[in-house]
């Protein structure tokens, strides 16, 4: 499997046998499943209703609920990081080809993630500025000069403070990062900004 466009991550081995699974759906139950996935994460606070709907086609599809909430799962990692990413409909009918889903049944999703993205996008940013507004950061670097596993001494990394306001109350999140992983956070925030600065 090559590099795939909504994670740089590797993918749990369970993903590519829930797309094989996924592709003995007809299209009709691909069609289905891919509406009642769009309805939930275009409204995800109606947890109940998408496990009632879930359940729904479980049962007139004749197939169990336990595999079907695996395959819905595998499914959704797509969508999740093509949202964090700003991935075209394109690099989304790609990665779905990448993990093992037929064309046809990958470029049906895309059609959907194209008509659906704005609203996605849009419940994102709303979500994450109303959720999490990031008041004050403080940051110190360090380096480590004794462990007990040999490849780590003499790494550097970076301690992270971050007061967050979370509806009317403060918190304070503690993270701890090697350097590697700060140049990728940096790297989002750099992303960010300009994706904010783009909506001023």
């Amino acid at each position: 499997m090559g590099l795939l466009n909504f994670t740089r991550e590797p993918v749990p081995e369970a993903v590519s046998g829930d797309m094989h699974n996924l592709n003995q759906l007809s299209a009709q139950q691909f069609s289905s499943l891919t509406e009642v996935l769009f309805r939930f994460l275009t409204e995800p606070k109606e947890v109940e209703r998408f496990l009632t709907q879930l359940s729904d086609f479980a049962t007139m599809n004749k197939i169990s609920l336990g595999p079907l909430k695996n395959i819905v799962k595998s499914i959704l990692l797509v969508p999740n990081g093509a949202l964090k990413r700003s991935l075209s409909s394109e690099q989304v009918r790609a990665d779905f080809i990448a993990l093992g889903l037929s064309e046809e049944k990958a470029t049906y999703f895309a059609e959907q993630w194209k008509a659906n993205s704005p609203t996605l996008t849009r419940l994102a940013v709303g979500q994450t500025l109303m959720i999490n507004q990031l008041i004050d950061m403080e940051w110190k670097f360090g380096v480590t000069a004794g462990s007990s596993e040999l490849e780590k001494v003499g790494s550097i990394f970076l301690q992270l403070k971050l007061v967050i306001k979370k509806g009317s109350q403060m918190e304070n999140v503690y993270l701890e990062l090697t350097l590697p992983q700060f140049y990728s956070f940096l790297h989002e925030m750099e992303r960010i900004k300009a994706s904010l600065e783009s909506f001023s």
